[in-house]
């Protein structure tokens, strides 16, 4: 929820390029860079476990207030690149923004609870976007399924925010389907009639293929003990 966010400290950063981010990385800080409305752009850097900390704390679209020296400003996070292999922070762009002037982003939905047992629920969209003021931003859009049956639809008119939000989707753009949950039989089917239709035959079971071997073997007996007889 934005209407908490963490302070970080920056520094104003002057070296650019790959050699000056590695070398930022290596003291444990965050090269990023801060977008003002107007188009102005700062480069500065951030210490990184307080700016880890702070994303977390903030969710998708965290808010950050942004302390350089002395001077205190109220940013949204856009796009963070991170390590894929161990985790830590290459890069954040930030957009600037201020109490009570509106801002669009994109919000996940996030599913509560569990449908009914022969029921399943697909996502039509993965977000919706959600204007709001800074501080009022919702985590997530909340739809709760619980005990649903196969058939309900959750529209984009019908998603409940928290106060200072609106979502800007159509109202009638489908969100959630709950849908009829496949039995194992039908799957099998669908199963055997996608292997059929790309021509790929089935290899025989263990139990399948071990029969005529065993009938094999037995004959093979017979024959060999005529011959000693």
């Amino acid at each position: 929820m934005a209407s908490k966010y963490d302070t970080v400290k920056a520094e104003a950063r002057t070296a650019f390029g790959k050699g000056a981010a590695r070398r930022i990385r290596r003291e444990d800080k965050v090269p990023a860079v801060l977008y003002a409305p107007g188009g102005d752009v700062e480069h500065i850097t951030l210490p990184g476990h307080d700016t880890m900390m702070a994303l977390k704390h903030g969710g998708v679209n965290a808010i950050v207030e942004i302390d350089l020296a002395g001077d205190k400003r109220l940013a949204l996070t856009k796009q963070v690149q991170s390590d894929p292999i161990k985790g830590f922070l290459e890069h954040v762009d930030f957009v600037l923004v201020k109490k009570g002037e509106k801002v669009t982003v994109e919000v996940p939905v996030n599913v509560i609870g569990e449908p009914a047992d022969d029921a399943l629920v697909t996502f039509e969209l993965n977000t919706v976007t959600v204007e709001a003021d800074p501080l009022s931003i919702p985590e997530t859009a909340d739809v709760d399924v619980t005990g649903l049956e196969a058939g309900t639809q959750f529209t984009a008119g019908q998603l409940e925010l928290r106060e200072g939000a609106m979502v800007l989707n159509d109202d009638d753009e489908l969100v959630i389907n709950v849908v009829h949950a496949p039995t194992a039989a039908e799957v099998e089917a669908e199963l055997e009639a996608a292997e059929e239709e790309a021509g790929i035959e089935r290899e025989e079971s263990e139990d399948e293929a071990g029969e005529p071997a065993a009938e094999s073997g037995d004959s093979e007996g017979d024959a060999s003990g005529s011959d000693e007889d």
